[in-house]
């Protein structure tokens, strides 16, 4: 590595400094998402009994879990009911800040400026921000792939082993994250290509870059990706269901129309949303900012000190990406994570060559101000998503969210469990047709051991402490209640939520609780 004066150090960490505070504070206030749910659930059984299994149809890989056991016995945590959300979203905050202290290892191909810019927008991005508080791989995935990318790019330049084998350790850890890892190592070989089209081949192996170190950067791939989908040797068929998923995944990305959008969904939430009267959004800075590097690059020109190769690879790597990600019709926000970082890295470089093009003090002073303009308006939107409409449907990032009405349908039932003589050991019925919209509920409800799931009104129903239905099972919910007790058993149900309570936008759940306890409830409240 170049050496760099102090204050590029000081501006990187500085930077890092300002990731952590968007990033850590209050992150149990927004309500737990069903995807993040469902994934600490999952970690409950690896904590609880030492015991994961890779399922080649859901979840996606298996670090998030694997890790996540760090923060969880860091706080002395045995049982789930002992992990909070701090715990839980702790690991992607540390990659999110991880994604901007790797900028320190590549500013020799970036320049020192270009890599101060891209540390700053990684920062404050809202979407980078709002994702690395967030309980799922996308994260991981983004962080584990740029280190690819730098790790890679100083062995090419260092031929020192250690550089490969952290690449491989790299390549390995974005395999066992999420199943589009492929997508990224993809783009990434059609960048090259790209590259050896356009005149400058890539890198070649022999007597310059020996082949057993190619050998030995295979061989970490394998052992780091064998460690974790075999669960450390424990599930060894998990090696085969991380090559089995890929027929699952492309079946599901063409059939699943719940999640298909258009071509442009991406761009135009980068570009511009609005909905209602909310707030608008945009990251368009970053996108002008990155078309501006990606013409820079191009042409090869610039007066910064950088690495052409390193940014051509970059440029191309983030065009296939966006152009891939933009064409597959199953789309949720957090993917497009993979291509925003490149157009991030790529708008670090545009923001540094427009202040080298205007060396006047009178110019330099406007993009300066636009720079910092730019930087505030992301900055705010950051605050907004994250502490204002972290659960509104009018926060593009907030995709399917779980409303605030959670938490208001959490305390009714810990009033019940109060004053009913089971406790928390009551039972709890959730009736839900679709099989799914109950989630993010068995993490709220954790701590009750007697919580049943069903699809159809069941006639153990009427065993029930606490019911919470949609209103579709209601009618024969009600007939089942009143119907199945004998005489003298029969109760009077009273609702348990005194608004309409909403677990996700549009979709209504509905609370019934015996009278009897009800009026204890009220009167103990």
């Amino acid at each position: 590595m170049r050496g760099y004066s102090l204050i590029f150090y000081i501006l990187i960490l500085g930077a890092s400094a300002l990731a952590l505070a968007f990033r850590l504070p209050r992150l149990q206030k927004r309500p737990m998402h069903t995807d993040e749910a469902v994934h600490a659930i999952k970690f409950g059984t690896l904590l609880e009994e030492g015991r994961y299994t890779y399922d080649p149809n859901e979840y996606h890989g298996p670090t998030l879990n694997y890790l996540t056991l760090v923060p969880a016995r860091l706080s002395s945590a045995e049982k789930l009911n002992e992990v909070n959300e701090f715990t839980l979203r702790i690991v992607p905050v540390f990659f999110g800040v991880l994604l901007v202290l790797l900028l320190l290892l590549i500013a020799d191909g970036m320049g020192a400026s270009g890599a101060v810019f891209a540390a700053i927008l990684t920062a404050i991005s809202p979407a980078m921000v709002f994702y690395s508080r967030y309980y799922i791989q996308e994260m991981l995935l983004v962080c584990f792939t740029f280190a690819l990318i730098v790790f890679s790019y100083h062995y090419t330049k260092s031929k020192k082993i250690v550089w490969i084998i952290l690449a491989g350790m790299s390549l390995g850890l974005m395999h066992a994250t999420k199943e589009t890892a492929i997508l990224a190592l993809g783009s990434m070989l059609l960048a090259l290509l790209l590259i050896r089209l356009g005149g400058k081949p890539p890198v070649k192996l022999g007597a310059k870059y020996p082949i057993w170190h190619l050998i030995a950067c295979l061989a970490t791939v394998v052992l780091i990706s064998v460690l974790f989908y075999s669960s450390f040797f424990t599930n060894p068929g998990g090696i085969l269901d991380s090559v089995r998923t890929y027929a699952a995944y492309f079946d599901r990305a063409s059939v699943n129309s719940l999640h298909f959008h258009p071509w442009y969904y991406y761009l135009k939430m980068l570009l511009y949303f609005r909905l209602g009267s909310g707030p608008v959004w945009s990251e368009a800075f970053i996108v002008i900012l990155a078309v501006i590097g990606f013409i820079v690059v191009v042409r090869g020109k610039s007066s910064n000190k950088v690495d052409f190769n390193l940014l051509r690879f970059i440029a191309f790597y983030t065009l296939i990406m966006t152009i891939i990600y933009s064409a597959i019709r199953h789309k949720t926000p957090w993917c497009m994570l993979s291509f925003l970082h490149g157009m991030i890295l790529l708008a670090g470089v545009g923001a540094a060559t427009l202040m080298k093009l205007f060396p006047r003090v009178f110019a330099r002073t406007v993009i300066s101000l636009l720079l910092l303009a730019g930087g505030a308006q992301l900055a705010w939107q950051s605050y907004l998503a994250n502490y204002r409409y972290y659960a509104d449907p009018c926060n593009p990032y907030a995709y399917a969210h779980t409303t605030t009405d959670i938490f208001t349908m959490v305390n009714r039932i810990e009033e019940v469990a109060a004053v009913d003589p089971k406790g928390r050991n009551m039972e709890i019925h959730f009736i839900c047709p679709d099989g799914h919209d109950f989630w993010p509920f068995p993490w709220y409800l954790r701590s009750f051991p007697n919580v049943g799931y069903w699809t159809t009104v069941t006639d153990r129903v009427v065993f029930a402490s606490v019911i919470i239905a949609q209103p579709s099972v209601e009618k024969e919910l009600l007939t089942k209640l009143y119907e199945l007790p004998p005489p003298g058993k029969k109760q009077l149900y009273i609702s348990l939520f005194d608004t309409y309570s909403e677990i996700r936008p549009a979709v209504e759940l509905r609370g019934y609780v015996p009278k009897e306890l009800f009026d204890k409830s009220i009167i103990k409240k």
